[in-house]
């Protein structure tokens, strides 16, 4: 990396990147009060945590918080040089690179639990059970770890044993010691991408087909249900041009090291960033339960007056089944 007092446009490098870490610091700081804020309102209800398109939720909410802070860390230890042992690395990068990927699966089985609110609502009920959720989860977590274990059973049995026990800036780029394994490793974002896409897709082309026949309060429902996923699909859209991310990075450090730090800010903010405030627009402000009780549970304590109204109203929504 080249020195951090090396100057560049009149300004020194160290100053430039300063600046640009306090702004994701507070960027960071900002996204993070505000989900662990609509978490705490998921856990305030049962009617929540007894709902699959709300549990689901939750899991996006507690894995944009751990990648936020995950990738904070190796974004600062990235620019600053701070090194660490490799096996800690390694577990760092487990735990990111699950999560990075447990947001875009989840997003696509919230799409489909839409698909099946809307399609198939006498089903619904039997589908989207609790227990079917826990299970829905379980298959998130096991589906998202996949590209992590392929890429480092890949690379155990690659490298040294010398090489766990040294200190190095930790990165993704450090697991992968052939360019063929950039390659795969490629390959699986790749697919996992064109199936997560077809799966958002058919979700959108079947609710099309039920708005287009619905009528009066079903019509406005379906369209809202629509309207849903369309979101998730830009959101998808986000996270998974994250997954290509570190090759665009590692291409222009190839070519200029400042360019390199621009565009991996750019890269942080735009497709790290930008998904996480998705996620309180599409559940937190749009849905009338959520944003109700988000709205009663923030508010209560400063305006007492409106507490027994703002109850009142939120027991009488929760009674309204929406899709």
């Amino acid at each position: 990396m080249a020195d951090n007092n090396s100057v560049v446009g009149g300004k020194s490098l160290m100053r430039v990147i300063n600046y640009q870490v306090i702004l994701v610091q507070v960027l960071v700081a900002v996204f993070l009060c505000i989900n662990f804020m609509l978490i705490t309102t998921f856990f305030m209800k049962d009617f929540f945590y007894k709902t699959m398109r709300y549990i689901l939720f939750a899991v996006t909410l507690l894995s944009d918080c751990w990648i936020l802070m995950l990738s904070n860390i190796l974004l600062i230890c990235g620019y600053f040089q701070f090194t660490m042992q490799m096996w800690l690395c390694v577990v760092v990068y487990i735990l990111s690179s699950l999560y990075l990927f447990v947001t875009p699966v989840t997003l696509t089985a919230m799409s489909l639990e839409r698909y099946v609110a809307i399609c198939m609502p006498l089903r619904h009920g039997e589908l989207c059970t609790t227990r079917n959720t826990m299970h829905c989860i379980l298959i998130i977590h096991c589906i998202s770890s996949l590209p992590c274990v392929v890429l480092l059973s890949i690379f155990f049995a690659s490298a040294s044993i010398t090489f766990h026990t040294q200190y190095r800036v930790c990165s993704v780029e450090m697991f992968m010691l052939y360019r063929w394994q950039s390659h795969m490793y490629s390959a699986i974002n790749q697919f996992y991408f064109l199936i997560m896409c077809i799966l958002i897709v058919f979700s959108y082309v079947e609710i099309i087909k039920v708005a287009k026949t619905a009528s009066g309060e079903n019509k406005k429902s379906t369209w809202k249900g629509l309207r849903t996923v369309i979101l998730h699909g830009f959101q998808l859209l986000l996270c998974l041009i994250q997954l290509w991310c570190p090759f665009i990075e590692a291409a222009f450090l190839r070519i200029d090291f400042m360019s390199y730090v621009n565009v991996r800010y750019f890269n942080y903010i735009i497709f790290y960033l930008g998904p996480k405030c998705l996620s309180p627009l599409i559940y937190g402000l749009r849905d009338g339960k959520f944003f109700l009780a988000l709205k009663y549970y923030v508010l209560c304590g400063l305006y007492k007056n409106k507490a027994l109204d703002l109850s009142l109203n939120y027991d009488c929504v929760t009674e309204i089944n929406e899709p």
